[in-house]
């Protein structure tokens, strides 16, 4: 496939909709979908998500490298289950088509005693970083980007999540110089069409990304 894309979806604190922004983008792009680790939450996981709201039929979801029964810190929850994670084992599937990579909490969540979610990152990959509005998430949003950029990370732009909030928005844009994606409203729910529906709106943008 012709400029195939890596996508990494990460977020600026966790529960900020990494997952719902996931499904977007993986349906607009008809892409794969791969969560490298999971915590807790198994019969529920981010990956059983995608694969209900997702509507292509191309889109495949692999299987997560890594899951822990519980729901905290991958490090912890590795630990409480009597494992360590080691990235080498952490290895990106094949494919031909645009890859979605979902991310655990934000880019500093630890991992083990020495990596953390940012060194997953790979060189090719491109990084979506999901913002949800919430007093500190300016904060929060551009010292995420700063990680990123520190680390000479590839950042693809910005999906904001949640009613608009122009202040917020413009001065996040305005001092990392990135691009808005898109935004995702307060939905009452989101199902396969609510997903389709963004999908659409944001499918133009996503395909500009070099």
């Amino acid at each position: 496939m012709a400029n195939r894309k890596k996508l990494f979806i990460t977020g600026i604190s966790t529960d900020v909709g990494k997952t719902i922004a996931s499904a977007i983008i993986t349906e607009a792009l008809e892409a794969d979908y791969w969560k490298p680790i999971q915590a807790g939450d198994l019969d529920h996981s981010d990956s059983h998500f995608i694969k209900s709201k997702v509507k292509s039929q191309k889109s495949k979801i692999f299987p997560n490298a890594y899951q822990f029964n519980t729901p905290a810190s991958p490090h912890l929850a590795a630990e409480l289950d009597g494992i360590t994670i080691d990235l080498k084992n952490i290895i990106e599937p094949k494919t031909n088509n645009h890859l979605v990579i979902e991310g655990a909490g934000g880019v500093l969540v630890p991992l083990n005693s020495s990596n953390f979610v940012i060194d997953l990152i790979q060189p090719d990959y491109k990084v979506i970083v999901v913002s949800r509005h919430y007093l500190g998430s300016i904060n929060h949003t551009l010292l995420t980007i700063e990680a990123l950029k520190n680390r000479k990370i590839n950042i693809a732009g910005i999906i904001f999540n949640g009613n608009e909030n122009r202040p917020t928005e413009t001065i996040i844009l305005n001092a990392t110089q990135l691009k808005c994606i898109g935004r995702i409203e307060e939905e009452p729910y989101f199902d396969q069409n609510v997903i389709s529906e963004y999908a659409d709106l944001f499918r133009d943008n996503l395909m500009a990304i070099e």
